[in-house]
């Protein structure tokens, strides 16, 4: 029989139980009680409530003096609160925790350019509660193409800082990933995730649990958010129904024919109480054991049926161990598949792979009467289905992938479809690969260039795979790419002139001028073969598949920087770097140097620039002349020593 499993997290979190509590108490205090809006999502606990004399309001304008007004868990805005406080009834606030600070992050003062993001249900009460504690313009979406839709909007993508928050019981893989892509493209992101902890727990065992269930069974209000995602998650493992109570249960929901031992899984809101879970718990048992009983019938012809060696079966999983699978297939024998007749690959994990309820197509190996089992092969059965794939992959020539299992002399054998392809070390890669050890358990995708249908047997490429996808990629590349484009790329190898560097499968070249605005003797003094460097398109010729690249950017040439911070009549500090007979040149930065004319070196005649400087000599200099066209500079140590020494006259004339 199905056994029925009830999730440990499932039932009233902490916020609802507190705000639910709260209503008894107040009740029990013999106070008129009122909730603004219905205290939880739960039809049956707010009927319940509504016996006892609770009122449900709507609107703050409908409380008066005296009146005790509940705040449900969900929070309501700023201006609610306000009004409440005003009308002189005594207000208890059952907001929970989490959404409460929620409220205190989005009032939060940032600055002045922000705007605030919440992952949500637009109309779901706490997402409009949260929205009126906004200090900052705000946006509301519910997965991650809305976000990225909102975030092209200008009036978030320019925003100094962008705050995300999440409704407490938002979907937390959706969440996830909205997150990444949101980081992808934007760094001025605060994020806080909000998420309540039981809600992320609750979420995470329902998948658990439906994961290896055969059915499972959400019970709660059908206008609750977090009872609605359970729903949605636990439907992507199994068959998944939602309930508001037991009374919904029927025969009709088992299926005659309902596999014995198939498990079923039961987990609620947060809104749902536990005595209504245990009610679905105890009407689900009875109704597995009705449905058993009206089987019994089909279990007894069961025990007739017979089979054979080399019979194809149908089995329907039972259970599942590391070293095999226990599986029916509807006679009188115990069936089971051991792990060496399940599959060659070394990576597959049973308990990972297969779940109670599955459905397989086996092979009968053998029938042991005395024991009453018998032994079965799903390796075997895909074994013989996949020789047919791989020798029809030769002439359709379709591309199949397997897992690495093994390296053997002069190349490796990759598992597809139950078959052992051989790999030749030459068609490993595009390149020679020198150990192919490291191809070991990975997967990979090729093309059958051989096979032998006698000896079942097939050879592959991984190269002609490769092939075609970076012919693709550079037909694609060749569409996009223009003049001024920028690219990241990884320097590929390095010659006297220039590096060449591929930016993903097609390269290009960085001549060695314009590699740097100093002046360098090779290539290698500015990258490495490895570097991961930033290149734009200076030219291309498309028809010769010929780009050129630029490296150095224009904020860093020399020139450029003499221009913002220099002018005819400044001061530098210059170092000496060369002689000539006419007079010294000086670097006045790395990149640009000026000419020191041997009459402007000293206020007396000298013969050669080396009877007052040396190289390696560190001046100060008056520039005299700029030529940016010609790139031309003029210097002057005498222009510096005949200022001095007017100035000198001038103080002593005025002493």
């Amino acid at each position: 029989m199905a056994f029925i499993t009830v999730a440990q997290s499932a039932g009233f979190c902490f916020g609802v139980k507190r705000a639910v509590d709260i209503v008894y108490q107040a009740i029990e205090e013999g106070k008129k009680v009122y909730t603004l809006g219905p205290i939880i999502h739960n039809a049956q606990v707010v009927e319940e409530l509504a016996q006892k004399g609770v009122q449900i309001l709507m609107n703050p304008e409908d409380v008066k003096p005296g009146d005790t007004v509940i705040i449900r868990s969900h929070g309501v805005e700023r201006e609610v609160y306000e009004k409440l406080q005003s009308t002189g009834a005594e207000i208890i606030d059952t907001t929970c925790p989490y959404v409460a600070k929620i409220h205190r992050i989005v009032s939060k003062e940032y600055d002045e350019d922000t705007s605030i993001l919440i992952a949500g249900d637009p109309n779901h009460p706490e997402v409009k509660g949260i929205l009126g504690h906004c200090r900052y313009p705000a946006g509301v979406f519910q997965n991650k193409d809305e976000m990225l839709q909102m975030l092209s909007n200008s009036k978030f993508s320019v925003k100094k800082h962008l705050v995300f928050v999440a409704q407490t019981t938002f979907n937390m893989i959706e969440w996830e990933k909205s997150v990444n892509s949101a980081k992808k493209e934007y760094t001025n992101l605060l994020i806080f995730d909000t998420i309540c902890n039981a809600t992320s727990e609750r979420q995470r065992e329902a998948a658990k649990l439906a994961e290896r269930s055969g059915m499972m069974v959400v019970v709660g209000d059908r206008h609750s958010s977090n009872t609605a995602k359970l729903r949605e998650i636990c439907s992507q493992y199994c068959p998944t129904l939602l309930v508001e109570a037991a009374s919904e249960l029927n025969r009709a929901i088992l299926p005659k024919g309902f596999p014995f031992g198939k498990p079923i899984g039961v987990t609620a809101g947060a809104s749902t109480p536990a005595r209504i879970i245990k009610e679905v718990q105890e009407t689900m048992s009875e109704l597995m054991m009705n449905n058993q009983e009206e089987n019994f019938e089909e279990l007894l012809n069961q025990s007739t049926i017979t089979t054979y060696n080399g019979a194809i079966v149908k089995g329907t999983v039972l259970g599942v161990s590391p070293t095999e699978l226990q599986v029916d297939i509807g006679t009188k024998y115990a069936g089971y598949v051991p792990l060496q007749e399940l599959t060659d690959d070394p990576t597959v994990k049973v308990e990972d792979a297969y779940k109670p309820g599955d459905v397989l197509d086996l092979l009968v190996v053998r029938i042991n009467d005395v024991d009453g089992t018998t032994m079965l092969s799903k390796k075997r059965l895909d074994a013989a289905a996949g020789i047919r794939k791989v020798m029809e992959a030769k002439d359709t020539g379709e591309t199949l992938k397997g897992i690495v299992v093994e390296v053997v002399n002069k190349g490796i054998l990759a598992l597809t479809n139950g078959v052992r392809v051989f790999i030749p070390a030459s068609h490993v890669a595009l390149s020679r690969v020198e150990d192919l050890s490291v191809m070991l358990k990975q997967t990979v995708e090729f093309k059958i260039i051989e096979t032998n249908p006698e000896r079942k047997r097939a050879v592959g490429s991984i190269k002609a795979v490769l092939r075609e996808q970076r012919k693709v990629q550079e037909e694609q590349f060749w569409n996009d790419i223009e003049v001024g484009k920028r690219y990241t790329g990884v320097v590929k190898s390095i010659v006297s002139y220039g590096a060449f560097v591929d930016l993903g499968g097609v390269d290009g070249m960085v001549h060695i001028s314009e590699l740097s605005w100093n002046r360098i003797r090779h290539p290698s003094e500015v990258v490495k073969v490895g570097d991961t460097i930033e290149v734009y398109v200076k030219d291309l010729d498309p028809e010769a598949r010929k780009i050129s690249l630029g490296y150095k950017k224009t904020e860093d040439n020399p020139w450029e920087i003499l221009k913002n911070n220099y002018s005819v009549g400044s001061v530098a500090k210059v170092k000496i770097v060369s002689m000539t007979t006419f007079g010294a040149f000086a670097q006045i930065l790395p990149g640009v140097d000026g000419l020191i004319h041997i009459s402007q070196i000293s206020t007396q005649r000298i013969a050669k620039p080396q009877d007052v400087l040396n190289i390696g000599d560190e001046v100060d200099v008056k520039i005299t002349e700029l030529d940016f066209d010609k790139k031309r500079i003029s210097l002057s140590i005498r222009a510096l020593a005949e200022e001095a020494a007017a100035s000198q006259t001038e103080e002593s004339a005025e002493e």
